[in-house]
């Protein structure tokens, strides 16, 4: 026994050594951060989602952001040939309502479609859309192409009021031990139709009565309840890319909120393959 237990020691810290060293050689995650356009503030989220991520994962961020506030807000990048070939992830956190260029678009989606996984955040739900984009589109139309890579079709929002959040499939990896949680005043997005989604938390919201234009909100007006799904994953193209979107994250605050950044470290892994099934990054991934 004497000699027994000093071999058991010894054994668990070679075991050890070789875990931490095999640990030391994993590269880390490329993610790209692309920020900017209409309605936030770009300047400061991007910086808060780089200094998350990066603190929590074994990554390096980078960042295409534009300081143009405006709907039509482009990034260079997407231009660029094999555009996001450095990168195992995009994270799509743009605004660019009115940039409906399908070649500029089509650039975009090719990447996904060849099996570059996304992370899309709340205005990347309401970015590059035209025609008839707030009726259901049809599978394969002209303007169906960023809402088949997101798997829901999103078109607008309620009031900023607090945002009751439910994780729906509490069994992903993304959501695996993850509380509900409630949002300070938040944009609920609407749901126009799910494509090939599949949810992963809802959001219920209970918005104040609202007068219509021209008229006198009745004196026993009163709140209504909206639900919408708020965070979901999908399968998108031939090569079943992994795409993970959520509409939350309108308020720096929010993005700020370590409940949130959790939840975007857990996508980026599960998007890239380095999480295991209970919600936990895979040896050499996680901080």
């Amino acid at each position: 026994m004497r000699l027994t237990l000093p071999l058991i020691a010894l054994a668990g810290t070679a075991a050890l050594f070789l875990a931490q060293a095999a640990d030391s050689t994993v590269k880390p995650l490329r993610v790209l951060i692309v920020a900017g356009g209409c309605c936030h503030e770009y300047d400061k989220q991007h910086l808060v989602l780089k200094e998350g991520i990066e603190s929590r994962l074994n990554a390096v961020v980078d960042v295409a952001y534009n300081p143009d506030k405006t709907t039509k807000a482009t990034f260079e990048i997407y231009k660029a040939k094999d555009w996001a070939k450095d990168f195992d992830v995009i994270v799509h956190d743009e605004c660019s309502a009115d940039v409906t260029d399908p070649a500029y678009v089509g650039a975009i989606l090719d990447a996904h479609k060849a099996g570059k996984p996304a992370v899309n955040l709340h205005c990347a739900m309401h970015s590059y859309r035209w025609g008839n984009f707030r009726e259901p589109v049809k599978a394969g139309a002209d303007n169906a192409g960023w809402y088949e890579m997101l798997g829901l079709q999103s078109t607008g929002h309620g009031p900023q009021e607090p945002i009751a959040i439910t994780f729906s499939d509490k069994n992903h990896p993304i959501t695996k031990g993850l509380e509900d949680w409630k949002t300070i005043k938040e944009e609920l997005y609407n749901n126009v139709q799910i494509l090939t989604g599949k949810a992963l938390a809802t959001g219920l919201q209970i918005q104040p009565p609202k007068a219509k234009k021209g008229e006198t909100l009745p004196p026993d007006a009163k709140p209504t309840e909206a639900t919408s799904v708020v965070a979901w994953t999908n399968e998108y193209g031939p090569n079943k890319t992994k795409i993970f979107s959520t509409t939350i994250g309108h308020n720096t605050a929010t993005v700020s909120d370590a409940r949130y950044l959790d939840l975007i470290t857990r996508a980026i892994l599960w998007t890239t393959g380095h999480i295991d099934e209970n919600g936990k990054a895979l040896p050499g991934y996680g901080k």
